[in-house]
């Protein structure tokens, strides 16, 4: 079991408890929605490496990464799913609780560096340490906005000056860790420009909305089966 340094990224998106307590209907479309709007994520996290979806959340980490590629990291990924989450949303004529509501999901990110252990079994790769647990106890905080990038102090060290200078400081209790200094950088001051994007053709939303249906088909009448994902692969 190797152990190496690491950036470790968690990007989690706000709202998903609230799509899980809807109907069967709702909570098929809400898989479906969360899915691909974390896919559209992963895709945007290159060269962060896939460890693990986490429910709501996608874990992934840069072998001898350091804080100073964090802050492009989450901007990149921040900007895809927004992008997602607009085509979605402009697409979909579902009338169903989960996707009225797609439009209202929110994603925030940890991001904090330091060193892991790897375990590959069958080409699934595992980190653990310390500095696992930091990240994930950093999900649990008092930031007082809905989009953000949650740093900790070796990853704030190594930001850009300009994200140094926007950060707000916040003290954390993180379980089992102790008294923490954190960072979080406001999203909506710093985030990217969505891509320029077509109107829907009435073929364009028949064909999404369609596909959200049959999807959702096998949760929506009890299978325990569901549609295979790429996400399903832990690791990229």
């Amino acid at each position: 079991m190797a152990v190496e340094p690491a950036l470790l990224v968690i990007a989690d998106i706000g709202g998903y408890t609230r799509f899980m307590r809807l109907h069967r209907l709702s909570l098929a479309h809400s898989q479906d929605i969360t899915g691909r709007l974390l896919e559209a994520i992963v895709d945007a996290a290159e060269p962060l490496r896939l460890v693990e979806i986490e429910g709501d959340a996608a874990f992934l980490y840069l072998p001898h990464g350091t804080g100073d590629a964090a802050t492009a990291l989450a901007l990149a990924m921040h900007r895809a799913f927004h992008a997602r989450q607009a085509w979605m949303v402009g697409h979909n004529m579902c009338s169903c609780d989960a996707c009225r509501q797609a439009g209202n999901l929110r994603v925030k990110f940890v991001a904090h560096a330091g060193e892991v252990a790897t375990q590959t079994i069958r080409d699934r790769t595992k980190i653990v340490g310390v500095d696992v647990i930091t990240a994930h106890r950093m999900l649990k905080n008092t930031v007082p906005v809905p989009e953000y990038i949650l740093m900790s102090q070796p990853v704030y060290e190594r930001s850009d000056p300009g994200i140094r200078a926007r950060a707000v400081a916040i003290e954390q209790e993180l379980e089992g860790l102790g008294q923490t200094t954190t960072h979080f950088v406001d999203l909506a001051g710093i985030a990217l420009a969505l891509p320029p994007t077509e109107p829907p053709t009435t073929a364009g939303r028949l064909h999404e909305t369609m596909g959200v249906l049959l999807r959702g088909l096998p949760a929506t009448f009890g299978s325990r089966r569901r549609p295979v994902s790429p996400l399903d692969t832990e690791v990229r």
